[in-house]
């Protein structure tokens, strides 16, 4: 069962991991420019939003998940983006530029990422759907550390992750050369605790970051005001 949005639609058949709310809220928040990569891009969901949010993009989305380069490749080819957006089969370890030497004109604008997160919980059954989710193919050492290598000096590294994951995530980024610059801390309701949040990292140094929370959902259990501004181009309702 797909999910269409305004201007693409998402096949999900092959793919182990299916469009959630992380991925949109990642793709419809973090900043991009001129060339931007997609870490783990699954559907391909983020690099087509980030695709329509920036007109003059152009995108490399990798991921490991055969599954979720059929879908993300079907999704792409599909969309009106198909001519700025490249799948690319490559885990983020082993992905490098077309030259060794690693210019800044050839890094990255932007980097994004809804990265695996299960730490140390049992394993799933289904095995891309473990990948997709734990740790064990792309520890956040290992995120934070090749995000900086191919990020330019002046661009951004957007994440989403669960807020138990925050503290770890934050240390990996500075020992990786990363600054903290921006982080939404994102509550489902008021009155839940803290379950996911956005944050944003650059490479020059940052002494003082802001901080804000949001909701998902108001008092009546629809789509807070924060959400349906941040998803309008999306959501078709």
């Amino acid at each position: 069962m797909g999910f269409t949005f305004k201007e693409f639609h998402i096949n999900q058949s092959h793919t182990a991991m299916k469009v959630g709310t992380d991925g949109v809220l990642l793709g419809a928040w973090a900043e991009g420019g001129n060339k931007i990569l997609d870490i783990g891009t699954g559907t391909g969901l983020i690099a087509l939003m980030m695709a329509q949010r920036y007109p003059h993009s152009i995108i490399d989305a990798i991921d490991i998940d055969k599954g979720a380069l059929k879908d993300a490749t079907s999704n792409v080819a599909n969309s009106p983006f198909s001519e700025r957006i490249n799948i690319i089969q490559s885990s983020l370890q082993s992905f490098r530029l077309q030259t060794d030497n690693e210019k800044q004109s050839l890094l990255y604008d932007a980097i994004v990422s809804n990265p695996p997160f299960f730490i140390n919980s049992l394993k799933n059954k289904v095995q891309n759907r473990s990948f997709s989710r734990h740790t064990d193919t792309l520890s956040f050492s290992d995120l934070c550390r090749h995000a900086s290598r191919l990020l330019k000096d002046n661009g951004t590294f957007s994440i989403i992750i669960p807020f138990e994951n925050r503290g770890i995530v934050e240390s990996e980024a500075i020992m990786s050369g990363l600054s903290i610059s921006y982080v939404i801390n994102i509550k489902t309701k008021e009155s839940k605790n803290i379950k996911r949040c956005l944050i944003m990292f650059k490479k020059q140094l940052r002494s003082t970051y802001n901080v804000v929370k949001e909701t998902l959902l108001n008092s009546k259990g629809e789509r807070s005001e924060w959400y349906s501004h941040l998803t309008k181009d999306f959501y078709i309702k």
